[in-house]
């Protein structure tokens, strides 16, 4: 592989935008049959750099060459004529159309007719070759998230991808769907595919890649083999320029109920119900497969949709349900839809910053709003979360996914709830700042907090929480403590249900 010649080499790549400079003179160099992990902390300007490679982007500086020979890339389209797919973080789909309708979206037809035989005949060579399994008459939108990915993927290699950029591909996937993944990229590397891994999740960087570029502000600042030596600890350190050091959850017995749940209903099953519990100083980890009632729940219990059921704050019967309700009765919600339910993308970082308390004080007096105190607590935040650019001026929705998830973390956990619910906390942010995340939910914690934390990331659910609860299709179906919390049974309850978790839950007894 090392001495073949290359499939792309990106040479003194340079990208700005104003003052900012996302890349620094970066080299990059992609071999046919590799896996090439590349990280660094959030803003370091690896999605930067592959969108330049992928036509997204044109560099200020530098040029790309494809064998021998530079090419220009201005658009996607010059990237997939050229062989190059990109499957992004979230999947982007036509969720009314078909499978094959997805696939053949700007490809040329048969006359007036899409070609739908090309179609059949290129999944079942997809998936004979790569055990990539998707029904061409399905609907789009019926894709679990994990299948949705799928078709990601499929969708590059439909149009003969050579080189496959995947950008945190396994960020919403079970540990299950995640081996399905691995197995396929292990397939496609032995038939010459050149892949980049951008991920946060250094573990499985270490199990899937051949050789690992890191970078830091903009720029490479390794480059090394996985020659299996790599450890997680020098990896992050060479992402964020110091050693890491995780929080640890001290135990402490959990205090009184916070909030209730009785027979809330999620989804259209009138039989399905959810009954939930939370106490001061305890974490509740909610496990589940992406699309299985946890934004539901989330919602509900927030005080976003009507409910039907009960909720219960401190006690008391909740009887209208709102945001504000529940924000005044110390409840606070941070949605793992951050620019759709948590910020807005057209408004300077200082005014998303005190969103939802920008009419009280210290933020106004008298229906004035202090501006000083807005940029003073923004400026704040940004430096102990260390989001970056640190210029709160800018519009949020220039910042990059990881900067914007800090963002809200900061403006919920800076005015202590006594009730957190928290979808996705990490998702998308570096080691350095999901560190950070963590630490300030074990600080909330010890202050006697009680947190709901709804996560795809079932490592993350296992390390943090100090309850364990999986739901699948509107339902709780397990509910234990973390110490009996079997990372292999939780996941398959996460993707099988009742079945599995009573058939776990009668080996325990």
């Amino acid at each position: 592989m090392a001495d073949s010649q290359p499939l792309v080499q990106m040479r003194g790549i340079e990208k700005r935008f104003g003052d900012v400079v996302a890349s620094r003179a970066v080299d990059l160099t992609l071999h046919a049959g590799e896996v090439l992990g590349l990280l660094g902390e959030n803003g370091a300007g690896k999605t930067t750099l592959m969108n330049v490679l992928f036509g997204l982007y044109r560099p200020d500086a530098g040029e790309i060459r494809m064998g021998c020979r530079p090419v220009t890339i201005s658009t996607p389209a010059n990237a997939i004529a050229l062989g190059i797919g990109m499957v992004h973080q979230h999947a982007h789909v036509v969720a009314r159309h078909t499978i094959a309708e997805n696939l053949l979206v700007g490809w040329p037809g048969k006359g007036i007719r899409l070609d739908h035989a090309h179609v059949r005949q290129r999944l079942a060579e997809i998936d004979a070759a790569y055990g990539l399994t998707l029904d061409p008459d399905r609907l789009a939108g019926s894709l679990s998230v994990g299948e949705k990915q799928r078709l990601e993927i499929v969708k590059a290699l439909f149009r003969d991808a050579r080189i496959l950029i995947l950008d945190e591909p396994t960020s919403v996937l079970t540990p299950q769907q995640s081996e399905g993944l691995f197995k396929a990229i292990r397939a496609l590397k032995t038939d010459g595919v050149g892949i980049v891994y951008i991920s946060h999740k250094l573990n499985e960087v270490r199990a899937i890649t051949d050789r690992v570029v890191v970078m830091r502000q903009g720029a490479v600042v390794a480059n090394l083999k996985n020659d299996g030596t790599l450890t997680n600890a020098q990896l992050a350190e060479l992402m964020c320029g110091h050693a890491l050091n995780p929080p640890r959850r001290a135990p402490r017995p959990a205090g009184e109920t916070r909030l209730e749940a009785h027979s809330l209903r999620l989804g259209r099953n009138a039989d399905r119900r959810v009954d939930l519990t939370l106490r001061s100083g305890e974490i509740l980890g909610l496990a589940g497969v992406s699309g299985n009632g946890q934004v539901a729940l989330a919602e509900a219990l927030s005080g976003v949709t009507p409910v039907i059921g009960e909720i219960v704050v401190n006690g008391a019967a909740v009887l209208k349900p709102s945001p504000r309700t529940m924000a005044e009765l110390g409840v606070a919600y941070i949605p793992e839809d951050r620019l759709g339910a948590g910020l807005i993308a057209s408004l300077p970082l200082r005014s998303n910053m005190v969103l939802s308390r920008a009419g009280k004080p210290p933020f106004s007096r008298r229906g004035i709003l202090d501006r000083a105190a807005i940029q003073d607590f923004a400026r704040r935040q940004i430096e102990a979360y260390s989001i970056r650019p640190a210029d709160s001026s800018i519009a949020t929705g220039l910042f990059s996914g990881g900067n914007q998830q800090k963002a809200i973390v900061a403006r919920e956990l800076a005015f202590d709830p006594r009730v957190l619910i928290i979808a996705q906390p990490t998702r998308g942010l570096d080691v350095s700042a999901a560190e950070l995340v963590h630490s300030e939910l074990m600080r909330l914690r010890e202050k006697g907090c009680a947190i709901l934390v709804i996560s795809d990331d079932l490592d993350e659910i296992l390390e943090l929480s100090d309850r364990v609860a999986v739901i699948y299709d509107g339902e709780i179906v397990a509910d234990l403590a973390a110490e009996a919390a079997d990372r292999g049974a939780v996941g398959l309850a996460m993707t099988a249900g009742r079945a599995v978790t009573l058939a776990s839950t009668e080996a325990r007894t």
